[in-house]
């Protein structure tokens, strides 16, 4: 028996039947989670906006359009969020160590090796945490989900020379921050 796609999931729950809902919670949980994790790193605050993203997108679904894929839609709501919870709190300067951040499946089979790439990790997501909320949000939404300019245009909401302009000043202060800690 095929999956009902997510379009047809939107339509049943407009009808009432929130079990359709429960299902594209069910698919959209853990992308949606990670998008806030990666911008927020906090865990708690990750998981309450996560919590709030599915909220909001309930609420919102009579402006959702069919013809568009409901993922990009769920994370740019889950985006818009962050970005309103970064702009109302100091920007965070402390990189919270979650496993997940950390896991890696490179070749490498030395514990040193292995040590090596985590701090380096952790050094990028520390740089990434100090970057405004919008270079943060780019930086996420094009290295960590993958989109392209396009699709970072049309989540958050501005133009595709924006977009260009604050990966290149992110990009640029992210390696500026980077060579400064290896100094």
């Amino acid at each position: 028996m095929s999956q009902p796609s997510d379009g047809s999931l939107v339509s049943q729950t407009q009808r009432g039947e929130t079990e359709a809902f429960s299902e594209l919670v069910r698919r959209y949980q853990n992308s949606v989670f990670n998008v806030c994790y990666r911008m927020l790193a906090e865990r708690r605050d990750a998981e309450d906006l996560t919590q709030e993203t599915f909220i909001r997108a309930y609420q919102r679904l009579g402006s959702f359009d069919k013809e568009r894929a409901f993922g990009p839609w769920i994370r740019r709501v889950a985006a818009n969020l962050c970005l309103n919870h970064i702009k109302a709190q100091k920007p965070a300067t402390a990189l919270i160590h979650d496993e997940r951040v950390y896991q890696h499946d490179t070749a490498e089979k030395n514990p040193e090796g292995k040590q090596q790439l985590r701090e380096e990790k952790g050094n990028i997501r520390a740089a990434i945490l100090e970057l405004s909320a919008n270079y943060r949000a780019v930086i996420e939404l094009r290295h960590y989900q993958e989109m392209s300019y396009k699709e970072i245009s049309s989540q958050l909401n501005i133009p595709v020379t924006d977009v260009k302009s604050h990966l290149f000043r992110a990009r640029k202060l992210l390696a500026k921050r980077i060579r400064s800690d290896d100094q």
